[in-house]
């Protein structure tokens, strides 16, 4: 195993963890694959040799005589085997014709993968054939396409590139692991090493140039052709790099991208043996590609899992076949196999397969029937086309239980409806009849009070499919308006840097209208200045005409306003225009947010300049004028902004009235100024009265950005989500109540919370929240299991009565349980009950700020009925 390389072995190991034996060419594959019709077994020519001893030496095993059937053979020398502790594995005799061996397919036969007459026992020996040979095509090993690339040669030799902060350029070696997924970086002050790293698979674009912020300001000193940026998801800043030469900047570039493209393509599977890689390498510590016992217990404290010492001195014993107390090569491909078990999924599979321990298409037809979904024999076929890793049950429209498996944990077994990743509905109503994803004080990446203000926050939020961004405008030096939060002590930025990046990324994400809200602290002259950057920098984008033809009394859609820039603002009255040009007009939020003094101090702010006004459109923002009138004198075209506690109170003492004006005009909703900190509040109930831009701060997280972003997660992620018939039509038919049922089966490699503590590993327990009106908000959860964060299994069911289900969305929490303190949040995923699927299906966790957890996955089962 020497000049092997953790790698070579990972690519080999199969999704279903049970052991391997050998075919005639060597090839290994599990229990029973291959197995032919009932010839299979009586032949005089099938040979088997078992190795035992601690040596290896090989003793011939007589075959049993005329067995009829393929579960008998295997049946026979399962008894076998149990009273022969000492036999270690088995391969089948080379001199035994392949198709003989491997029970040569007549017309009409079945054939049998997996198990016989049920699920193997742990540790159960493995038939293969090499005809009908692997349980899975192997992912192409990180070192072959690796190696084939000189962009990605380059980065696994290092570079030393400049990390350019606020502060200074800072040089350091920037490395690719071996695992083709780990970048790391490092620098030395003295003697002491710094080390700091990143995954691949966080990243969410690399741009070459000065093209971030930061670059532009602090690394202008830099050959623009010699830098480059890297975007992350979640809360990660962005890293901005300098190359010492352009070649090295390109190269570095062009592999992150192609490895990102590697990445997206790869499969759960792929994904789930790509975190195995990880845990190998980090556990071996003397690097010898071989692991002692003492690292495999490292091992499977990194994994998350507690194993009694005396079991997992057992395990490691029976996979020891050398003896040498090493595992290496296929031992250590044995000893993963058996952690990596899906006895849940063993379970389902036989329910449906039968004895012979395979699917066929009519028996998948009949499980997707079961999911609840349209299956037809055609669709069943297609998903043993798109799903089967063995090469010859894909050719006989079978399916193994890797097979299954990989379909389970693919995005056609997702909880997720796939159809809903697309824009799925009507997007020709008018803009009041939709939810907008809206945020609140874009410009921050930290709180509002000393927090920095950048534009990368505003690429963010765009890229996350918001449709609503803050511009807070003040008066700046040299004639240019900033943007910033005023009387604070967070950093300043140009309007018209802020402008130039909403241009670059408004319909990257979605292509359905962007709104600006303006908080106009600006004297006249700035904001004329305003309107000509706005008018230079976005050009046809920006809509400074009503839409031609369009009905006065009726906002336009979507679909109408695809590709434009809507300006949210104050705009001076037609018919009484004051005398200098401009009029005082208070925006609401404003009213309630700045102080008497400040509003003294910045009477001119007030004003409103004509070009912008000009700007203005349909969103002509205007204090609130009570609702009587607003219902007896509706105006499409103003929207009003209220505080929290505002909209909080005005759903309490009118809301049936409220939710009549909601769904006529355009209303949005802020968090109070007082929240020093940029925390949020709960957006289900502004959202449960119709309102339509419930901002929140995107750079905080926590539940209610989870909520935030399920919300929008449906419909394509466009930022733009249809609200239900009875908030666009107040007298239309009551929703239908539903009982909803979910099974909480299982969990899959739960991430480690302190990586630093090996003996830490997490207790883990799953609770489901049901956010929605009031009288269906309910959380229920499991009881925990003790030191499991790798495939810890509940089988519990937790049941909600929903009267709403419309509104509602479906939280997915894993915590670590704590009886001395507060619970440690693991993992969530947040969902519209409308967009959830029904049967057996993968819940793919994600982090506290959104980065996907992969391949971290809850297991469940959901059913939806009428009471």
């Amino acid at each position: 195993m020497g000049s092997h390389s953790w790698g070579s072995l990972w690519s080999g190991i199969p999704m279903v963890g049970i052991p391997m034996i050998e075919g005639p060419h060597g090839q290994g594959c599990p229990y029973g694959q291959g197995v032919g019709g009932p010839e299979f077994g009586s032949s005089p020519q099938l040979g088997v040799r078992a190795v035992s001893g601690p040596h290896g030496r090989e003793q011939p095993f007589p075959t049993p005589g005329a067995v009829h059937g393929p579960g008998a053979v295997v049946k026979e020398w399962f008894q076998k085997i149990n009273k022969k502790e000492e036999i270690i594995s088995w391969r089948m005799d080379g001199n035994v014709p392949s198709d003989r061996a491997c029970g040569h397919r007549q017309p009409g036969d079945r054939v049998g993968v997996g198990r016989a007459g049920g699920s193997p026992a742990p540790g159960a020996p493995t038939l293969d054939c090499s005809s009908f040979a692997g349980v899975a095509q192997p992912w192409p090993r990180a070192q072959q396409w690796l190696s084939e690339d000189e962009d990605l040669q380059l980065m696994l030799q290092g570079s030393l590139l400049r990390k350019v902060t606020s502060r200074r350029a800072k040089e350091r070696r920037f490395r690719l692991q071996e695992d083709g997924v780990t970048v790391v970086s490092e620098r030395r002050f003295g003697r002491a090493p710094s080390k700091q790293s990143f995954s691949v698979a966080h990243i969410t674009a690399v741009h070459r140039g000065h093209h971030s912020e930061g670059l532009r300001r602090y690394g202008r000193a830099i050959p623009e052709q010699h830098c480059f940026t890297i975007a992350f998801e979640g809360g990660r800043r962005n890293l901005d790099l300098g190359a010492r030469d352009e070649d090295v900047a390109l190269s570095w570039v062009r592999g992150l991208r192609t490895l990102r493209g590697r990445l997206r393509g790869m499969s759960q599977r792929e994904r789930l043996e790509h975190w195995i890689h990880g845990m190998l390498q980090r556990a071996d510590r003397d690097k010898d590609n071989r692991m002692c016992f003492q690292e495999v217990q490292i091992m499977l404290r990194m994994a998350n899992i507690h194993m009694d010492n005396a079991y997992t001195h057992q395990l490691f014993e029976e996979c020891d076949h050398s003896g040498d107390g090493r595992l290496e090569d296929r031992e250590l491909e044995d000893f993963c196999r058996r952690l990596l078990r899906r006895p849940e999924l063993e379970e389902l599979f036989g329910r449906y397969s039968g004895e012979d321990c395979v699917l066929s298409a009519e028996e998948l037809r009949d499980f997707l029937q079961d999911q609840g979904e349209e299956g037809t024999l055609q669709q069943a076929c297609a998903i043993i086309c798109a799903h089967e890793l063995n090469e010859k049950a894909r050719q006989q429209d079978l399916m193994t239980l890797d097979g299954f498996t990989m379909y389970l944990l693919s995005p056609a077994g997702d909880i997720l409806n796939q159809e809903h990743t697309q824009v799925h509905q009507d997007m020709s109503q008018p803009l009041c009849h939709y939810f907008i994803s809206s945020s609140h004080n874009t410009y921050l990446t930290r709180n509002q009070i000393g927090g920095t203000s950048s534009t990368e926050a505003y690429v963010r939020a765009l890229m996350m499919g918001c449709r609503c961004v803050e511009l807070d405008c003040w008066e700046g030096p040299d004639g240019e308006p900033i943007i910033s939060h005023g009387h604070t002590f967070t950093s300043k930025i140009l309007f018209r840097d802020v402008i130039e990046a909403i241009r670059d990324y408004a319909f990257k994400r979605s292509p359905y209208p962007v709104i600006l809200s303006l908080e106009n602290h600006c004297g006249v002259k700035q904001q004329a200045t305003m309107a000509q950057h706005m008018k230079a920098i976005l050009g046809d984008m920006l809509l400074t005409q009503p839409l031609e033809g369009q009905d006065p009394s009726v906002l336009p859609s979507p679909e109408q306003l695809k590709g434009k820039v809507l300006v949210k603002g104050k705009k001076l009255p037609e018919l009484q225009p004051e005398p200098c040009g401009v009029t005082s007009i208070l925006d609401e939020e404003e009213e309630e947010e700045t102080e008497e003094e400040d509003r003294l101090q910045a009477k001119d702010a007030s004003h409103v300049a004509p070009e912008l006004s000009a700007m203005v459109v349909y969103c002509q923002a205007t204090p609130f004028p009570g609702l009587a009138q607003a219902l007896q004198h509706p105006r499409p075209y103003e929207m009003s902004s209220f505080s929290e506690r505002k909209a909080r109170k005005l759903i309490k003492e009118a809301g049936p009235a409220f939710m009549r004006y909601t769904s006529r005009q355009l209303s949005r909703v802020y968090p109070l100024g007082l929240k020093m900190t940029s925390s949020n509040y709960n957006p289900q109930e502004m959202w449960n009265a119709g309102c339509q831009l419930v901002a929140l701060n995107f750079q905080t997280p926590g539940y209610e950005m989870d909520l935030n972003t399920g919300r929008f997660l449906g419909n394509g992620g466009c930022g733009y989500v249809l609200k239900p018939q009875f908030l666009r039509s107040p007298h239309s038919g009551s929703p239908r109540p539903l009982v909803l049922r979910i099974r909480v089966i299982t969990a899959q490699q739960l991430p480690k919370l302190n990586r630093e503590k090996l003996s830490s590993i997490v207790d883990p327990f799953v609770r489901v929240e049901i956010y929605g009106v009031t009288a269906d908000c309910s959380k229920q959860q499991t009881a925990y299991r003790s030191n499991n964060g790798f495939n810890p299994r509940w089988e519990e069911t937790l049941t909600f009565q929903l009267q709403v289900p419309e509104l509602a969305l479906v939280r997915f929490v894993v915590e670590d349980h704590d009886s001395t303190s507060c619970n440690d949040f693991v993992g969530q995923f947040t969902l519209p009950l409308g967009s959830m699927r029904e049967g057996y299906r993968h819940i793919h966790l994600l982090s506290k700020d959104g980065a996907s957890l992969s391949p971290a996955t809850l297991f469940v089962h959901v059913t939806c009925r009428c009471p």
